[in-house]
Parts: C-alpha cells; structure tokens; sequence
C-alpha cells in the first residue's frame, strides 16, 4: 500500500556498480582513512583480542543507520530538518557543531593520511600533496558531483578486499581467531579503552548519520520528488530496500574492518610489532600478499577510501548546516543554486587543510579522530532515536521497539566506552 504523499512506484533496485545506493556508499565512505589506520593500529597493538568487535558493531551501526534512512524517507527530509522541525535552535545548532567539529578533525587526519602515503610511494613531502587532494576533492565537488566521484573511486576501494588474502597468507592462529571473534576481550587499560572507543567511532560515526538521511532525500530529488510533501511516507517495499541497502553496506564496512584487523594481528602483532607510527609500518602488513608491493596497495586503497570518505565528510557538514538554517542545498546542484551550502564545503575541506599544518603525526591524528567521533556520537544517537520513535514525526512508520531498543543499547555502550576510557586515562595519569 502506498502511503500519503507518494504516487510513484517504488524505486528500483541499486546495486554497488550499478548505481550506488545511499546504504552502500555510506558503508564504503565508513572504511575511510581514518577507520583503516584505526583498525590497523587495533590489529597491531592488540592482536587478535578486538575481533569481536566487527561482529558486535555490526547491528548497533545497522540499526542506527537504518533508522536515520528510514527518517529521510518517511519525513521526506535530512536529519538536521528534521531537528528544525522538532527541537529548539539550540538542541539543533549543538548537534550541528558536535558533527562540525568531529567532521573538521576528520577531514584533516583523512586529508593527511593520503599525503602521507603518496608521500611513501612517491618520495615527494605530504606537504604538497595534501592540499593537492584538497583541491582535487573540491573541484569535483563543485564543478561535477560527488556521483562522478563515487563511480570512479568506488573501484579503488575494492582494494582493500586485498586484506583477506593477505590474512590467510600470514597463517593466524584460527584458534585465536575464532574465540577472539566470538568471546569479548576486556582489559581495564587506558589503551584497550581508547582503542574500543575509536572503533565504535569509526563505525558508529555522526557524519554517517546526517548523510543516510540527507542521501535517501537525494534518491527522492532524482526521482522528480522536488518538495518535502511530494517526498513523505515510503511503501513497505521501499523500505525494505533501504534496509537491505544499508545492510549490505554495514555489512562491507564491517567485513574489511574485521580483516584489517585480523591481518595486522597476524603479521604486524605476531612480529612484535606492537606500534603503528607511519603509512609504511601499516602497509607492511600486505607484504605476505603483495610482497615489496605492498606499500602501493595500501595506498591505492587509502586513497579510494579517502576519495570517497573525504566529501561525504564535508557533505554532512553542509547538508546538516543547510537544513537547519533552511538554505538550499543539494550536491545535485550547481554552486549558483546552492551557493551557502558549498561554501561549508570549501570551509570544512579549507580548515581541515589548516589543521594538517599544525605538525600532528598524521597516523596518531587518524587515530584520534576516530575516538572524538566516538565521544560525540552518543548525543547524536540520542537525537536519531527519539526522532524516528515519535509518531508525530514518523505516523505509523516509528520505529518498532527492537530498532529502538537497539538503538538504545547503542548509546549505552559508546558511552560507557568513553566514561571508561578516560577513567583508565585518570587513574594512569596520561
């Protein structure tokens, strides 16, 4: 049955190659720089222990990332409009700077991990190519689409399946792996925490959540859907196919994180290598795959991943600024007819270029970027969850109890990570 608003048939169905839907791209932009310099430092710091990780993440993030699909498509609007429509100019002007500020961070440790890798294969200083990727990233988002970005660059993420050869060729220890998997690991250390908290922030991110829902607003856009009343309700079949969507992307995300740890567990950790200082001391764990090649995997891999990861970075920015200050704002536009919302894109990427230049160690910086968007994430859950609940926003499409439930359990477990963490930070002293 249709609902009130839509007279259209259901949308078709969209594959990886195909036509990139809103799940999957934010599952391959999910494995970004950031989150593959956190899993190998996971990998090599503390060995097999976090692989259970990857599979308890997996229905935390499917959940709230669903729900934040489900809010664009029933609502017809992105998150920050929903916000708008709902909460007071503080409630929605706090969650936009908690996503600026975690975006600005990420965008600068995302923007320096690909100079740092060119820099690797190429013998020429990161301090060149980095704003060379800044600028690259805002000319095709300016003066093409992040569309065009995404079909060329999506294939360069493919790379990083190159982790599970490599796993098998490194020989684990299947024992340990499959009781790492399926039994938690706890230490009560500053390090262990730190680390579990920017997993969970790297999987569980707040830009994520701005961008399911602002990206299933698109999809409507390119259907002839141009106004938020033509775009509200979704059919039972279009929401299955958002789950399914998101589903399989949270489920790519999380394939490739399991084996990026499970790989530098096995050849970085096993070698006593236990620190993860550069590009070079991450990429050596693909030499049992690629041998003295290695290195120009990794980075072709990082920067597909950054390609994709970067503008999805700078676009939540501007989406989520856009809907609240009700400005229009689409990527589908040209910069004349969405002139405010492309200037936070040139000022996310112009900032987060400024902060490379700050002298931080562009692997630490990936690292704990990734554990700032686990601390900030859980208000923004928060958010996500009593938005998609309500039935004056949602009608009959609010979430039923186990996806709320779930999303609960969410908010609950990044914030014990981080009261954790920086407990074990205090009583350490660090």
């Amino acid at each position: 049955m249709l609902t009130a608003g839509r007279t259209e048939p259901p949308r078709s169905s969209r594959g990886f190659f195909s036509g990139l839907g809103p799940g999957l791209i934010t599952g391959a932009a999910d494995d970004d720089p950031s989150g593959i310099s956190t899993y190998s430092v996971t990998g090599a710091s503390l060995g097999y222990a976090p692989l259970w990780t990857a599979l308890f993440s997996f229905p935390l993030m499917l959940a709230v990332q669903w729900m934040c699909a489900r809010l664009g498509m029933v609502t017809g609007e992105g998150l920050a409009g929903a916000i708008r429509r709902r909460y007071s100019k503080w409630v929605l002007w706090g969650a936009c700077t908690l996503l600026i500020a975690a975006n600005t961070v990420n965008i600068a440790a995302d923007l320096g991990g690909m100079g740092q890798v060119t820099e690797m294969v190429t013998g020429i200083g990161s301090a060149y190519w980095t704003p060379a990727y800044a600028i690259l990233i805002a000319t095709f988002l300016i003066w093409s689409s992040y569309y065009t970005v995404a079909r060329i660059f999506k294939w360069l993420t493919l790379v990083l399946l190159a982790y599970i050869a490599a796993a098998v060729l490194a020989k684990p220890d299947w024992g340990a792996v499959i009781r790492s998997t399926f039994i938690p690991h706890f230490e009560m250390t500053s390090t262990y925490w730190a680390t579990l908290v920017a997993i969970f922030g790297t999987t569980i991110s707040p830009y994520l959540f701005f961008w399911q829902a602002a990206e299933e607003v698109e999809e409507e856009r390119k259907e002839g859907r141009t106004t938020v009343k033509q775009r509200k309700g979704a059919t039972d079949a279009e929401l299955r196919q958002s789950r399914n969507d998101v589903a399989t992307g949270m489920f790519f995300s999380n394939l490739i994180m399991y084996f990026i740890i499970l790989t530098t567990a096995a050849t970085l950790h096993a070698q006593g290598k236990t620190t993860i200082e550069t590009a070079k001391d991450a990429a050596e764990a693909l030499r049992p795959l690629a041998g003295s090649g290695a290195y120009w995997l990794f980075t072709i891999g990082l920067i597909g991943a950054g390609m994709l990861g970067v503008p999805v970075l700078a676009g939540s920015s501007a989406y989520a600024v856009s809907e609240a200050a009700a400005w229009r704002g689409s990527l589908a536009d040209r910069p004349g007819r969405s002139r405010y919302f492309y200037a936070v894109i040139a000022a996310g990427l112009a900032l987060g270029l400024t902060l490379n230049y700050a002298g931080f160690n562009a692997v630490a910086m990936l690292f704990w970027s990734a554990v700032l968007n686990g601390v900030l994430a859980p208000p923004l859950v928060v958010i996500v969850v009593l938005l998609t609940a309500n039935r004056d926003v949602m009608g009959s499409r609010a979430n039923p109890r186990w996806l709320s439930t779930l999303g609960w359990i969410t908010v609950g477990v990044m914030t014990a990570a981080s009261l954790a963490m920086f407990a074990t930070m205090f009583a350490s002293g660090k």
